[in-house]
């Protein structure tokens, strides 16, 4: 879908900025002038201030500058709008650590290049996952999933964590510790069921993924597309953990192997872990009871802009 024709010297870009993200380069003048720069009018909102959600309503598109977990934190936001006001087109300038969504989206981190492409590039559609079955309604940008993953950001979240000068260091020891807790991990029994076929076993690890990338830039699912409405199903078997080991060992060292776990399409899943941990994109938590969780896709939430 093509990005809708504006006077590029009047355009309002309405700006969401995570001030923690990425380094002092990319402080809030920096950001304001790099864009004024090139003919935009800016509003600007940090995501650490109070009242941060307030959208202009006179705005042309969204200019999103922050990690994965930024995206996360505006989307919800712009779902408990429920878009009726007005659907804004995202441009996304990736800052965080991972930067799994930008990845997907086959972006880059240099502003000016991603801002001179804007008006010439395509809009790409963006689905959701929805999750029924927790406390509370919840949604997936990335990816939901049991085993071992979760475990190891509980393992993180325990640890006193040393302090990496950049994103790749703390890639790399993430990895590390993943790599670690994936020698000994024991597979656990886990009800799964795809639009209606049963796929129960043991597993070290399913992970529902919309997106090809999660964690720590885990290629899980290489044919994933965000915007086919399908997710994928990633179940590992213990008998799948030499090639997973390989796998992490090869990111340690910096390559980018090519692996393609077992995998079903889905557009309806419902699945229980015989284990109370999970996680929801890059967020742990810690179920209070067995539970059994449904899972469904949620078409075209969102509106990326993407190179042409």
């Amino acid at each position: 879908m093509s990005i809708p024709k504006i006077n590029l010297t009047m355009a309002i870009v309405q700006i969401f900025h995570n001030p923690g993200a990425g380094t002092e380069d990319h402080s809030k003048k920096w950001l304001i002038q790099t864009l004024e720069e090139q003919g935009f009018s800016c509003v600007y909102r940090s995501t650490n201030n109070k009242n941060w959600q307030k959208l202009d309503s006179e705005a042309d598109f969204i200019v999103l500058a922050g990690g994965d977990g930024t995206v996360r934190k505006v989307t919800a936001e712009l779902l408990n709008r429920k878009l009726i006001e007005k659907k804004y087109p995202i441009a996304l300038h990736p800052l965080g650590t991972a930067n799994n969504i930008a990845l997907t989206l086959g972006l880059n981190d240099c502003l000016k290049k991603l801002s001179d492409n804007w008006w010439k590039g395509d809009v790409k559609s963006f689905d959701i996952g929805l999750v029924e079955g927790l406390d509370r309604p919840a949604f997936f940008l990335e990816s939901l999933g049991f085993g071992l993953f979760p475990k190891l950001l509980k393992e993180l979240a325990s640890e006193d964590r040393p302090t990496h000068e950049t994103p790749k260091e703390e890639i790399r020891y993430i990895l590390k510790v993943l790599h670690r807790l994936a020698e000994t991990y024991e597979p656990k029994e886990c009800h799964v069921e795809i639009d209606g076929e049963d796929h129960s076993g043991e597993y070290l690890w399913v992970e529902v993924m919309n997106t090809p990338y999660m964690g720590s830039n885990l290629q899980m699912a290489p044919n994933a597309d965000p915007g086919d409405g399908c997710l994928e199903v990633v179940m590992i078997e213990a008998k799948h953990r030499k090639e997973l080991l390989k796998y992490l060992a090869a990111k340690i060292i910096g390559n980018e192997p090519q692996w393609n776990p077992p995998f079903k399409q889905a557009h309806r899943v419902r699945i229980a872990y015989n284990s109370p941990h999970l996680h929801i994109d890059d967020q742990y938590l810690k179920l209070q009871k067995f539970s059994e969780l449904k899972i469904h896709i949620q078409k075209g939430i969102l509106d990326f802009i993407v190179p042409a």
